[in-house]
């Protein structure tokens, strides 16, 4: 049976098999490895998705524990509270126990999956002002850089803890000169190259966890395989 590797998250999760999307490559790049399973929800924060988790889960391993689940919350949980996203808040302790709580009930389940966690992006608090959520009449950020900052900051320490490998995606885009615009189409939601640095890191996030294209059995006879003098022969093994 093919591995499966399922996509737990928010907005930026849900729209990622969308055109140019981090799930829709990683569906290309492991198109005859394994399956890309997609569990996002947008809006949802670590409250929620707890609430949801084993909902979420069914049918996501097809009889078989999936061999990865990428967490990847925290956006939401960082929205200031008393900003007009503040419905979407949980304070960064909470933040910090619903993210451990979630990757030990994702390992009671399935004992011998990977867990990888993703931290929430990078803000551009332009980016917000200019794309606001609901009714902003302060005219500021409901999200800040610093927050996101903290909650990132969480999330890397509660995989470090844990011993669970993790994706400081905060970090890693704010090295490149121009993030703000170049990754994030909105200040948060990712462009495609946004989408293209995720990607990438998973990857070689997985790689590392012994889950690539050279270590996984690829589905089926390649076609180069395949002799074109007998070519039923190639399946009768």
């Amino acid at each position: 049976m093919r591995p499966k590797l399922v996509l737990f998250g928010d907005s930026i999760t849900e729209e990622s098999f969308g055109d140019g999307g981090w799930g829709a490559a990683l569906a290309h790049h492991f198109s005859r490895s394994a399956d890309i399973v997609l569990r996002g929800y947008s809006g949802y924060n670590t409250r929620w998705a707890l609430k949801v988790l084993d909902r979420a889960m069914d049918g996501a391993s097809f009889g078989e524990p999936p061999a990865a689940v990428a967490v990847f919350f925290g956006a939401n949980d960082a929205s200031l509270l008393d900003r007009s996203s503040g419905f979407q808040h949980v304070p960064l302790s909470e933040y910090g126990a619903n993210l451990r709580a979630i990757c030990s009930l994702l390992k009671e389940k399935w004992d011998s999956t990977i867990v990888i966690l993703i931290t929430p992006p990078p803000i551009d608090e332009d980016g917000r002002i200019q794309n606001p959520y609901g009714d902003n009449l302060s005219g500021l950020p409901e999200r800040t850089n610093k927050e996101a900052g903290a909650y990132a900051k969480a999330c890397v320490a509660i995989a470090e803890a844990s011993g669970l490998p993790v994706i400081d995606i905060w970090t890693r885009m704010q090295k490149f000169p121009g993030w703000e615009k170049s990754f994030l189409r909105d200040g948060l939601h990712f462009t495609s190259l946004g989408n293209r640095v995720l990607f990438e890191e998973v990857v070689r996030k997985l790689k590392d966890m012994g889950l690539s294209l050279e270590t996984m059995l690829v589905d089926q006879p390649l076609f180069y395989d395949i002799d074109p003098k007998d070519p039923l022969k190639t399946f009768c093994n």
